[in-house]
């Protein structure tokens, strides 16, 4: 026992340590001002000592990323010509050997602190801001809502189906600034003056306590986008669908956008909960059936409970798709949830055929 309290002891110093260093650099040392720029003809003049993700957000330019700046999700990559500094230790699980020697980084994780050069995309310097109103808020079950948003300035917003955007929490108790979570877009694109959001809440989370505790109609607010290579492949390849948890949010706008083309395609979306208290849109995600000509909704549930009256497929999701497909060399594979079950489902998969090109994700960190 006496190992354990040392080690806990280490890990609590270390901790504090970490945090009166943070403390110390945010109070004590002033960066000045830094000049960051951009394909080497567009200079920006800001305060250095944020992070580049940071400081480019409050430019207005708006590089993906789905994890608030914690580095998990690895969508915030950009070029980094000079001025970043080595690369630090919580930027490599998320690059490449190649990325690395093209001097790509997280830019959630470096720091201005110096006049950067960086290189971005036209589309990345493309994206807008929007002014939204929430009009509804609808209870989907007991730990997930539907947002709806109407689109006030611009009033309109042009994305492809299985996108994502990324909305700005206001300051509150919780968070002393503006913090940005990615959600994807749950609603069909051809209503392009209203998004649709599917949130599930996250235990503590900032962005999520805010939504389910002081979200009301009526109210505004602002968000970014359209985000995300999430979409519909334009092949004649069979589509199988794999989500869990508010992983029907984009597979749910894909779904309206095959309704709507009257795309012949063959489909299978195989969703997994674990009791059914967890299962929502239930009947409309069945109902898909009767407007997409070759489409079968699939749902699997890990753990049932007797009063469930559960006669579908039990077990992982990944299980069920593991005995409906036996070779998964010709489709294309589109899944969206947590790491564990993107994981989950490749590994599952792989030994039956399935190769990196025909397999899209979103992962939810």
């Amino acid at each position: 026992m006496s190992i354990v309290y040392a080690l806990l002891i280490v890990v609590l110093l270390s901790c504090g340590l970490a945090v009166l260093i943070l403390l110390a650099e945010a109070v004590l040392v002033d960066y000045g001002e830094c000049t960051i720029t951009i394909n080497e003809d567009e200079e920006l003049k800001v305060e250095g000592g944020k992070t580049l993700l940071a400081t480019l957000m409050e430019e207005d330019i708006f590089v993906p990323s789905a994890c608030g700046g914690r580095g998990s999700c690895g969508l915030c990559k950009v070029q980094v010509e000079e001025g970043a500094g080595p690369i630090l230790p919580t930027e490599t699980p998320q690059l490449t050997d190649e990325e690395m020697e093209s001097n790509v980084r997280l830019s959630c994780q470096i720091k201005v602190r110096s006049d950067i050069s960086i290189s971005l995309p036209e589309e990345i310097l493309s994206l807008e801001q929007y002014e939204v109103r929430v009009d509804k808020i609808e209870e989907l079950n007991y730990d997930t809502r539907l947002i709806g948003l109407e689109l006030l300035d611009p009033p309109e917003m042009d994305f492809t189906p299985g996108q994502y955007i990324q909305l700005e929490t206001p300051p509150y108790g919780k968070t002393p600034e503006p913090v940005y979570r990615a959600y994807s877009i749950a609603s069909p694109a051809s209503e392009p003056g209203h998004l649709d959001l599917i949130i599930r809440r996250a235990p503590n989370g900032i962005c999520t306590t805010y939504i389910f505790e002081l979200l009301e109609e009526g109210q505004t607010l602002n968000i970014n986008g359209p985000h995300g290579e999430f979409y519909l492949r334009d092949t004649d390849r069979e589509i199988v669908f794999i989500a869990g948890g508010s992983g029907v949010a984009p597979i749910r706008s894909i779904l309206y956008q095959m309704a709507e083309e009257q795309i012949e395609r063959k489909a299978t979306f195989f969703y997994g909960a674990n009791e059914m208290r967890d299962f929502y849109l239930q009947d409309q995600l069945k109902e898909f059936e009767n407007k997409i000509p070759d489409y079968t909704y699939v749902p699997a549930l890990a753990q049932p409970r007797p009063e469930d009256d559960w006669d579908g497929e039990r077990g992982l999701v990944t299980e069920a798709v593991d005995s409906w497909i036996e070779d998964a060399s010709f489709q294309g594979f589109y899944l969206c949830g947590s790491p564990g079950l993107i994981d989950a489902a490749i590994e599952t998969l792989t030994p039956k055929g399935l190769t990196e090109d025909r397999t899209f994700y979103d992962k939810f960190t």
